[in-house]
């Protein structure tokens, strides 16, 4: 079923860039599930649809061609991303509200831009909900770029994320610089967001980030098992995904939360099982 993913450069540039995105938004959404950040990556979608939207407007109305819809969202995103950051050091006593503030905003500057750039069309549809033939080899390079970003600082500052994770006055106490981590990190969760957008399309990324991890906490039984399990699953969904969308000519990115909720459901109706089972070995 593979086969044709690899007799085409458009679908080889796809596939590659699947793997890659199954790989970072698992690998960051478990970070944010466990910091209680889940609705960070609705937020930053918005954000990124904005960005998109600019994108576009720019490509229809002005003769500026440097700056794609997707180089838009993901400065768009970067720069909700520290706006965020901005408004929870205002806010110390509730954190929580730059989050809908940001996401509000994203929606309104992206119905601005889209109405600008005449309403939806294909390309918009494509940003929306991913596409298995939209990804370029530049794109495919720029998402590649990101992914080693990704992954080396999350290496070289994983015990401070995990700290920052489960405690962030105990961080903060214990030298760990608190503000510049978190910042390092929602900077990385907007370019992932922009860079999932040409598969799993930006209004369902946040899916890919946190069904996943939601799936493997169910079976998991430390941290960096979760973090293992949630790439798993991420990189299954977004391989169902691909290939039913290639064949059913359908967006993938639909697909692939559907094949997440699948997973989610399995894993819960697995533990249940096991569970009763056990209580039931137990009576007898």
């Amino acid at each position: 079923m593979l086969h044709d993913f690899f007799a085409f450069d458009f679908l080889r540039n796809t596939f590659y860039t699947g793997l890659l995105i199954g790989l970072i938004a698992p690998l960051l959404g478990t970070f944010i599930v466990v910091r209680r950040l889940s609705l960070l990556a609705d937020a930053l979608s918005h954000v990124t649809l904005a960005g998109i939207a600019f994108g576009l407007f720019l490509e229809k109305k002005t003769a500026v061609s440097f700056i794609t819809p997707m180089y838009g969202g993901m400065f768009f995103s970067v720069a909700g991303s520290i706006f965020i950051e901005k408004l929870r050091g205002l806010y110390k006593a509730y954190q929580e509200i730059a989050i809908p503030i940001i996401l509000s905003g994203g929606v309104g500057l992206s119905v601005i831009f889209i109405s600008l750039a005449n309403g939806f069309n294909t390309d918009l549809f494509n940003y929306l909900f991913g596409s298995v033939s939209a990804v370029s080899y530049n794109d495919f390079l720029s998402i590649l770029g990101i992914a080693v970003v990704v992954v080396i600082l999350i290496v070289l500052f994983y015990k401070e994320l995990v700290v920052l994770s489960f405690d962030e006055e105990h961080a903060s106490i214990s030298g760990i610089h608190a503000k510049r981590i978190h910042l390092l990190f929602i900077i990385l969760t907007a370019l992932v967001i922009a860079a999932s957008m040409r598969i799993v399309g930006v209004l369902l990324v946040s899916a890919l980030m946190t069904l996943p991890v939601a799936a493997s906490m169910r079976i998991a039984k430390s941290f960096k098992q979760t973090v293992f399990f949630s790439v798993i699953f991420g990189e299954l969904a977004v391989m169902i995904g691909l290939v039913s969308g290639y064949y059913f000519s359908i967006p993938p990115g639909g697909t692939i939360v559907i094949a997440s909720i699948i997973m989610l459901l399995t894993v819960i109706g697995y533990k249940s099982f096991q569970k009763n089972w056990l209580k039931a070995g137990n009576k007898q």
